[in-house]
C-alpha cells in the first residue's frame, strides 16, 4: 500500500454501474491460457481477490467447481452476482463482500488465487502472506493486467482514439491537480514491483504469458462516459453537487473530437504472470 495514503470504502464507490462498458476486456483467450497453463479442473476452487464486477471470476468459472469472489465494494458484489446468475455460473460462485486484509475469513483451502489488476491497492505484506497459506501445495497466484509493453495506435482506423489527455485534464480541473483515490490522494500512483513483494512472501516465479490483442475495437460516447466514471480517481461521488455539470463537459469534449460519437481503439494485449507455491 502507498506509504501516507489510507484505504476507505468510499474508493471505488459507484463505479461498478459503469465498469462492464467502460473498462476494455482482456485479450480474447485470456481465461484459456490461464486455464491450459493450470490444467484446472472441476473439483478445483479459485479465489478471485478483488474481484470486481466479477470479469475475471465469472470467465474463469465454467473451468472450476467453486468461484470466491471478494471485494470491497458492495456495488461490485452486486455486479459480480447478476453477471454470474445471467451467465448460468450462480451454482459455481460465491461473491462476499470483504477486504483483502479480512483474509483468510474461514474460506478454506484454494488451488488458484486470481488478482485483476486489484493487487496495488491492498496491503502488500499482509495479503501475499495470507493468500500463500490458503493455496494447497502447488497451487498457483495469478496476477492479471493489460501489457504496458506495446504501442496502440488508432492509425488505419475509422475513427479518432478518445481524447485521454484532454479527459484527465478536464478530471483535475473539478477535482485539483493530485489524483484523487477514495477520500485521500496519490501524487505518485500506486505502487508495482509485486515480483520482488511476491518473492518476500515465499512463491516462485512468475512465469510471464502474453495474450496478443490489437484487434479494432469502436467505443461510443457513453463507452468513454462510463470509463472515466469507473475509475477510482473520477468516481461519480467524488464530484459531488458537480457531477452534472462534469459529465456535460466531458460529452462536449467527445462531441468536440468526434462528431459522430465514435471512437477508435486497439485491443490491448494481457499479461498474465503464475507464481507457485512449493509442492509436498
Amino acid at each position: 500500500m502507498t506509504a501516507g495514503w489510507q484505504w476507505d470504502e468510499t474508493l471505488f464507490a459507484g463505479t461498478a454501474a459503469f465498469y462492464r462498458r467502460g473498462r476494455l476486456p482482456y485479450a480474447p483467450g485470456t481465461a484459456e491460457v490461464i486455464v491450459n497453463v493450470l490444467t484446472a479442473g472441476r473439483t478445483s476452487r479459485l479465489l478471485d481477490v478483488g474481484c470486481g464486477p466479477g470479469t475475471i471470476g465469472v470467465s474463469l468459472a465454467p473451468f472450476f467447481g467453486e468461484v470466491v469472489g471478494i471485494d470491497p465494494d458492495p456495488g461490485m458484489i452486486a455486479e459480480a452476482e447478476l453477471w454470474a446468475d445471467g451467465a448460468g455460473l450462480a451454482d459455481r460462485t460465491r461473491w462476499l463482500r470483504m477486504r483483502a486484509e479480512d483474509l483468510p475469513a474461514g474460506l478454506g483451502r484454494f488451488d488458484v488465487v486470481t488478482f485483476g489488476q486489484s493487487f496495488h491497492w491492498m496491503d502488500r505484506d499482509i495479503v501475499p502472506a495470507a493468500v500463500h497459506a490458503m493455496l494447497r501445495p502447488g497451487g498457483a497466484l495469478v496476477h492479471i493486467a493489460e501489457w504496458r509493453n506495446e504501442l496502440r495506435t488508432v492509425e488505419g482506423l475509422p475513427h479518432p482514439a478518445a481524447p485521454a489527455v484532454a479527459i484527465e485534464k478536464l478530471v483535475r480541473q473539478y477535482l485539483g491537480p493530485l489524483r484523487r483515490a477514495g477520500q485521500g490522494t496519490l501524487p505518485h500512483g500506486t505502487p508495482g514491483d509485486e515480483v520482488a513483494v511476491l518473492a518476500r512472501a515465499g512463491f516462485e516465479g512468475p512465469d510471464q504469458h502474453i495474450v496478443r490483442g490489437g484487434q479494432q475495437l469502436v467505443r461510443t460516447e457513453d463507452d468513454i462516459v462510463a470509463w472515466t466514471f469507473s475509475l477510482s480517481s473520477a468516481a461519480p461521488h467524488l464530484f459531488g453537487e458537480q457531477r452534472d455539470a462534469f459529465e456535460a463537459e466531458l460529452r462536449r469534449l467527445l462531441r468536440e473530437e468526434s462528431p459522430s460519437g465514435l471512437f477508435s481503439e486497439r485491443q490491448p494485449s494481457t499479461e498474465v504472470r503464475i507464481w507457485y507455491t512449493e509442492e509436498d
